[in-house]
């Protein structure tokens, strides 16, 4: 079996500092530790009980390891795998990342007792989902190895929620390790006071080949179809594994490269616009439609419904507050999925005309969506590199505005004009 760092592609300098840090974790684990008689402490011994390996030596512990990790890339290059793999590296009971004692497993598969994971469903992170986890945080690890907590996406943390983590980092206790997730160190992601007190690991965009091999090798998805779903997804390997199994991704993405051919007018500008925003909404209400009936049930179930009798239905009563919260959750939810659908497809558009720019400019470097580089080729003839780039930067700015919290379909109009006029 392949260890925790297996399916982090293309980041051999980040797995190698990934490694050394946990195994001065685990050496800073036993330095303090009286050693049995037998020359190994109950660390040891676990360890010995699954494969007889002792671990690493205590040469230098804590060299290497701090309580307090940033990963950052761009979208696709592995921020949350570095980080969950990390944190199975640290619960290992060899201090490896094995990939096959029970640490490693289940914080793998998210039910490590020891191992807290946020993942924003919504447009933020608040204050008091923070204040929760921190105080959940500081408790001593059941496990006896470390108490972890993965943020994903910390960039969405309000003002507040980072401040209720700053002081959790700036006064960690022994056995806490945070780990972030954030696209960059830049303050508008991540505030200074937060990052001089993290390690950063910088991890970056995988390239097409590596990405195809672990297609090829994990998901055992044909080489052709693997190499184009590389390319396509520009080295994003979880849209590259969607693009390759799921026809539905295909459809859409042929859609959406299909934008440049409709621009013909002021009214075909506004239709693509609005073809472009219903198919990101579908998009998402097809993801969240299940999650939230689950969720829905679930909680009118917990609430007594279905229940006789006159306690029963003063339950159902007093209902109606935790009811409306769960709409307002899954609300937010539904938004952050729409913009993430939309953002995708803006990033294959901009793909298109990253394609048309390199063919006007004859550059020796190779289209990212090969199914359409006849018509980027022909775009490319009718508005020179210019015109290939204004396009370019238009998609680009459609995607900082809606950053920005511009309304989606504003700045998708906006776009589409820009499109059109060149």
């Amino acid at each position: 079996m392949t260890d925790v760092f297996g399916d982090l592609v293309g980041q051999d300098e980040a797995v190698a500092m990934l490694r050394r840090a946990a195994a001065s974790a685990a050496a800073q684990l036993r330095a303090p530790v009286t050693a049995t008689a037998g020359g190994h402490d109950d660390l040891d011994a676990l360890a010995d009980e699954y494969d007889g390996d002792p671990g690493p030596a205590p040469a230098d512990p804590g060299a290497g390891m701090t309580h307090a990790w940033i990963f950052t890339g761009p979208p696709g290059s592995g921020r949350s795998v570095a980080a969950r793999a990390f944190a199975a590296a640290l619960e290992c009971v060899h201090g490896t990342g094995c990939g096959s004692c029970p640490g490693c497993h289940t914080t793998l598969t998210g039910t490590h007792a020891d191992v807290r994971l946020v993942v924003p469903e919504g447009l933020s992170i608040g204050v008091n989902e923070m204040r929760a986890l921190v105080l959940r945080a500081a408790s001593a690890p059941s496990g006896g190895r470390w108490q972890l907590v993965i943020i994903e996406d910390a960039d969405r943390l309000t003002e507040a929620a980072g401040n209720a983590l700053l002081k959790a980092i700036e006064e960690p206790p022994p056995r806490t390790v945070f780990l972030l997730c954030a696209p960059s160190t830049h303050p508008d992601d991540i505030s200074v006071t937060i990052r001089s007190r993290c390690r950063v690991v910088p991890l970056r965009q995988p390239p097409p080949a590596a990405v195809a091999e672990v297609l090829v090798r994990r998901d055992g998805i044909a080489p052709d179809v693997a190499e184009w779903a590389a390319a396509a997804a520009q080295g994003h390997v979880g849209r590259a594994r969607r693009l390759a199994r799921d026809p539905e991704a295909r459809q859409r993405r042929d859609a959406v490269l299909a934008v440049p051919r409709r621009l013909t007018g002021v009214g075909a500008a506004f239709d693509a616009a609005s073809a472009l925003i219903e198919a990101a909404e579908a998009e998402a209400a097809a993801s969240v439609v299940e999650i939230d009936e689950a969720e829905r049930t679930a909680l009118q179930t917990a609430l007594g419904a279905g229940g006789t009798g006159r306690g029963a239905a003063g339950a159902m009563r007093g209902a109606a507050g935790q009811l409306k919260d769960l709409e307002k959750r899954q609300k937010s939810r539904a938004t952050r999925a729409q913009r993430d659908a939309l953002d995708r497809a803006l990033v294959d558009l901009a793909g298109f005309y990253r394609d048309a720019l390199i063919m006007a400019l004859r550059a020796p470097v190779a289209p990212v969506h090969t199914d359409t580089a006849s018509l980027a080729s022909a775009g490319a003839q009718k508005w020179d590199a210019e015109g290939s780039l204004r396009r370019l930067e238009a998609v680009l700015e459609c995607r900082a505005a809606i950053e920005a919290n511009v309304k989606p379909r504003i700045a998708v109009e906006a776009m589409m004009l820009a499109l059109w006029r060149g």
